[in-house]
């Protein structure tokens, strides 16, 4: 039973408990003991609740306050966040705007001779460049005419035509056929050949296999000479500049091209055109027959649809080297 001379303490609105303050104090004062056990349960919870909601907002000015300095990462098209490395438009320099010549001043006339001369320019169909690293072949002759196929290696190149046949019937052909002057390349691509008969088939040297740009970070059992790097890089370049622009004006419908060639030019080429740094190359890694696949749109936006894609040759037939 609660003493009868502490009276009893009840959760009332905020103006009863504002109105009584003085003599709850009061009581409080005088027999601290008392006071609490004459409290009902539910003044206990509101207690309770107010401590904690306290704590809370305590404990998150504090929060807030130690990590007052540190970047808030957010959303970038909800902010005006700025990526640390933006998308190079005219890559390829063949953005209209760099191919027309602006109107010398705001005549109406020019203006609309502009705008013509830039849509006359526009690119308006993709182009699907489709890169096939040879197959396996025999590393131990020093010149390149007898570094052949192995028996592996031309079953690899099988799957990989017999793959690119399939695709064919999907897409509706393939325009044309290029392959590297290597040997290796060459009897790669003439295996290809055969299971696309009627696509037309031509060489490039500047797709032969060489030492793009010096690798980040370096690998210590290969080392090409200064010299290497310098003649081979300028050449790739020059294969990734002949190669990899949007499609001309007057190409109407989309276009594919199959490329044989080797994997550091192909490496080399991914990063150049996904404007990744050049000498990330060799972090890349590349099955032989394997299928690398890039879309260049006609906004000049670039899009790597596979990478080094294996799916189409059994387990036991894939290999690096």
């Amino acid at each position: 039973a609660q003493p009868e001379d502490v009276p009893k303490v009840g959760a009332g609105s905020s103006r009863e408990i504002k109105f009584n303050f003085h003599y709850i104090f009061s009581s409080f004062v005088a027999n601290p003991r008392l006071f609490f056990l004459a409290m009902p349960p539910s003044t206990y919870t509101r207690a309770a609740q107010v401590v904690c909601g306290v704590g809370a907002v305590a404990f998150g000015i504090y929060f807030g306050y130690e990590n007052r300095h540190k970047t808030t990462l957010r959303a970038a098209w909800t902010t005006d966040f700025k990526p640390s490395v933006e998308w190079d438009w005219n890559w390829d320099r063949r953005e209209p705007s760099s191919l027309v010549k602006p109107p010398k001043s705001e005549d109406m006339k020019e203006t609309n001779e502009y705008n013509q001369k830039l849509e006359s320019v526009k690119s308006k169909a993709n182009r699907h460049l489709i890169f096939i690293r040879h197959g396996q072949y025999d590393m131990s002759p020093k010149n390149d005419e007898g570094r052949i196929l192995t028996e592996l290696g031309k079953e690899q190149a099988a799957f990989t035509g017999k793959r690119l046949q399939e695709l064919s019937k999907e897409l509706g052909g393939f325009d044309l056929v290029v392959h590297s002057t290597m040997t290796r390349a060459i009897e790669t691509a003439k295996i290809i050949s055969g299971f696309l008969p009627k696509v037309p088939l031509s060489s490039c040297e500047l797709l032969r296999e060489g030492a793009p740009i010096p690798p980040e970070p370096p690998i210590g059992h290969w080392r090409p000479e200064p010299s290497q790097f310098y003649e081979d890089g300028a050449r790739i370049e020059a294969a990734f500049r002949k190669y990899f622009h949007r499609a001309d004006a007057d190409q109407a419908v989309d276009s594919y091209e199959v490329y044989v060639c080797h994997a550091n030019v192909i490496r080399y080429f991914v990063c150049r055109a996904l404007q990744f740094p050049p000498e990330a190359w060799l972090r890349i890694s590349l099955n032989h027959g394997s299928i690398t696949w890039l879309t260049i749109r006609p906004n000049g936006r670039v899009v790597l649809k596979a990478l080094g894609e294996s799916g189409h040759l059994p387990v036991d037939k894939l290999t690096t080297s």
